[in-house]
């Protein structure tokens, strides 16, 4: 019993920690536009500071879950935190466009070493048949902290001032690297080994193909989003939406995203969860593709309802999945996939498909993300129609 009350207590503490830690880190949202503006910033400089920080993130994810398998998971979950911090105190200090992309990338850093290194250590503290669980539960957190981070960022920078979010964010953050370092157990001693192993074994992970299916239906569905997120608010402008408006869709898509999470775990424990994979990916392209059609604020939030409810459905089973399809030792590696394929994603969607929607406009564009997700809805199918879900039994040489 005493066992089995200290691991819930390790995840709980894990999911307090990635609540928190999103939480300071997404009060900065609503500001960074506006701070950037201050300094001289046009829409260019605001999507170079945004793009330095996806760009990053999307390519040390993979080297710092590398890392984490090598040296255990704590010490680059709290290295993140603390990077984190800094940009934030270093954008207290910048008085250009140019020296905020530059603390930006050291965000992008900081979340590359933390949110693999936060999944890999949720998996390991969950037993295996409650990893759909874990995942609803760890999930709901950070995406309700990135739902109350930016309200709260907005309201602060509005009554203490816009440089004085960002301090708050980073004194916030390091009181949070101080407590993880605390309270956060060692990892256990891990067998040294050969560093060409291990890039050797991590090469051969690709072939596996349920996680190379899960990666790709993880492309897919950031690529779609990152073309809603980026150019629905300027779709509903042309359509007479007001910020009102615009904002109530997103809630829409937000509350939906939230509370979903947490059914859909449990759900994941009890089904295969491939299934539900491939239904979130379906429902997430249904919802883009009828966004293309919508041009009312009630029409375009149902929209977003069924957008959350996919993004729900495919994430927190995508999690679970990944983490149950490679040993515990290549965890670290497999969720830097992960998370570089969310982020990674997420740009292409906001540059590629920009520049597409610059041709063709908004409802080919939005049209096209959902396009994206379909095709790699029949690839993951394709991938994974002949294999099991069952965790791998077999040892790596390293």
């Amino acid at each position: 019993m005493i066992g089995i009350t200290r691991k819930y207590g390790l995840f709980f503490l894990l999911c307090l920690t990635g609540f928190a830690t999103f939480f300071c880190a997404y009060l900065r949202i609503p500001v960074l536009p506006l701070f950037a503006a201050s300094l001289g910033s046009g829409p260019a400089e605001v999507g170079m500071i945004n793009g330095a920080f996806m760009f990053t993130t999307g390519v040390l994810s993979v080297p710092a879950g590398l890392l984490a398998d090598r040296i255990g998971t704590r010490i680059p979950a709290i290295g993140g935190i603390l990077a984190t911090a800094v940009s934030s105190l270093l954008v207290t200090q910048c008085v250009s466009p140019g020296q905020m992309a530059a603390a930006y990338v050291l965000f992008g850093a900081g979340l590359a070493c933390f949110a693999p290194s936060m999944l890999s250590q949720v998996a390991d503290a969950m037993p295996p048949e409650r990893l759909g669980q874990a995942y609803g539960w760890y999930t709901t957190g950070i995406y309700l902290a990135m739902t109350l981070g930016p309200a709260t960022g907005g309201l602060l920078g509005k009554t203490v001032g816009l440089r004085q979010v960002f301090a708050l964010s980073g004194i916030i953050l390091l009181l949070i690297a101080a407590f993880a370092l605390v309270l956060l157990p060692r990892p256990p001693a891990r067998r040294k080994s050969d560093f060409r192993a291990i890039i050797t074994a991590s090469i051969e992970m690709l072939a596996m193909r349920t996680l190379l299916a899960c990666l790709l239906a993880t492309i897919g569905i950031s690529v779609g989003f990152g073309t809603y997120l980026s150019f629905l608010p300027l779709y509903a402008s042309g359509k007479g939406i007001d910020a009102a408006g615009a904002g109530l869709i997103f809630a829409a898509y937000g509350l939906t995203n939230v509370v979903t999470r947490i059914p859909v775990g449990i759900a994941s424990d009890r089904t295969d969860r491939r299934g539900i994979v491939a239904a979130g990916l379906f429902l997430f392209a249904a919802g883009l593709f009828a966004t293309a059609l919508s041009d009312r604020t009630g029409s375009l939030a149902a929209c977003a309802v069924l957008l959350g409810s996919g993004m729900a459905l495919t994430f927190t089973a995508l999690g679970a999945l990944i983490a149950e399809s490679v040993q515990p030792r290549q965890r670290g590696l497999a969720m830097g996939m992960f998370n570089s394929c969310i982020y990674l994603g997420l740009m292409a969607g906001s540059t590629i498909l920009g520049a597409f929607i610059g041709k063709m406009g908004y409802p080919a564009g939005f049209a096209a993300g959902a396009s994206v997700a379909l095709v790699t809805l029949g690839l993951f199918r394709w991938l994974v129609r002949t294999r099991g879900t069952s965790p791998p039994t077999g040892e790596t040489s390293w």
